[in-house]
């Protein structure tokens, strides 16, 4: 059987760090690159720091419309948005070329959630061209949604969820600074929050409306809000500092009601350095029902490895999956592939040449 052919589309920190983790798998090649600017028309192993070439053919970093063509991959990775409306055009022109496609963006998770109407085009499309997307990451995708659906398994009934991730903000780079607000006055915050112009944390609407699907719940209002962290002491993280009295994170929380009250409650404080004020990070699922649950993983899975990951180990998943518009919710649970890759992709799922 041929190699699972792989053509990655965005070469920043993840979707580079899926190419290096790529290249460390049995039965699987990178086959194209996709970026913009001066990295185009560059080797990807010059343009990804860390990634290892090998003995393994060149791969040049050119644009969608010269690396993308029908019959050159078996799946496109693309980690360039956060939003279903962003990324959609792009995977639209991967799925009407005959390819799979697995993306990164938080709200394709479950892109239902928000916008229902691409949801409904992009699983047409996908159906009309016998392919599959499938939208993943660590969170949402796994911890805050999966991992709760999961601990559902072993319940006669279920009252109430509570999802809590507890992270640190400290790995992440400048982007992700402005997005939360780091080193941010409270007043400047809350007039961005007011704006609606304060990122925090994307997927809670998408969490919620996973988990409502997989238990049968009608959800009848879905909630959010933010509160910023201000911290009392100077804090710095390799890309942030907060001096004190300024913000050094968000507090995030959301709720799902069903049948008339809040069945699902999210919380999710992230901030820079949280150890330094004593937070320790953690992953945490309280299930009241028949019988209870109460699940903490402490310190946090790492977001950006985890998200990587997710990606990574979900390809065979889609590849094998029927045409369509997927989520975390229709294919296998995912695992790690320590093994070939190839051997995970069946028999009716035929590799390109």
């Amino acid at each position: 059987m041929k190699n699972v052919k792989v053509i990655l589309w965005g070469l920043g920190a993840m979707g580079g760090g899926i190419g290096k983790m790529l290249v460390k798998k049995q039965g699987v090649d990178i086959v194209g690159a996709i970026d913009i600017g001066e990295k185009i028309g560059k080797s990807l192993y010059d343009v990804v720091p860390g990634i290892e070439r090998g003995d393994r053919e060149d791969v040049i970093v050119g644009t969608p419309e010269d690396v993308i063509k029908p019959g050159t991959a078996d799946i496109v990775v693309v980690c360039t948005n956060s939003f279903t409306k962003d990324v959609y055009d792009k995977l639209v022109f991967v799925m009407e070329r005959g390819i799979n496609v697995i993306t990164s963006a938080e709200e394709m998770a479950y892109p239902q959630a928000q916008e229902p109407q691409l949801a409904k085009q992009l699983d047409e499309i996908a159906k009309k061209n016998g392919v599959t997307v499938l939208g993943t990451g660590i969170n949402p995708g796994l911890i805050m949604d999966l991992l709760v659906i999961l601990w559902t398994g072993a319940c006669e009934s279920v009252d109430h969820i509570v999802s809590r991730r507890v992270n640190s903000l400290s790995p992440f780079g400048p982007a992700v600074m402005e997005e939360q607000g780091i080193g941010m006055e409270v007043a400047d915050f809350e007039a961005r929050k007011a704006a609606g112009t304060m990122a925090g944390h994307v997927g809670f609407a998408e969490s919620v409306g996973m988990i409502c699907d997989a238990l049968g719940w009608k959800l009848e209002k879905f909630e959010q809000d933010m509160e910023p962290i201000v911290t009392d002491v100077d804090r710095k993280s390799p890309y942030g500092f907060a001096a004190a009295g300024q913000v050094a994170g968000v507090a995030m929380k959301g709720w799902g009601t069903v049948d008339g009250e809040v069945k699902i409650e999210m919380d999710h404080p992230q901030q820079i350095e949280p150890e330094q004020v004593g937070v320790f990070t953690g992953d945490y699922v309280e299930i009241k029902g028949i019988p209870p649950v109460n699940m903490s993983n402490t310190p946090e899975i790492e977001g950006g490895i985890g998200t990587m990951a997710m990606i990574m180990n979900c390809i065979p998943h889609v590849i094998n999956a029927r045409p369509g518009l997927k989520t975390m919710i229709d294919i296998p649970v995912p695992h790690a592939i320590m093994g070939d890759m190839r051997d995970m992709i069946e028999e009716e799922c035929k590799l390109v040449k």
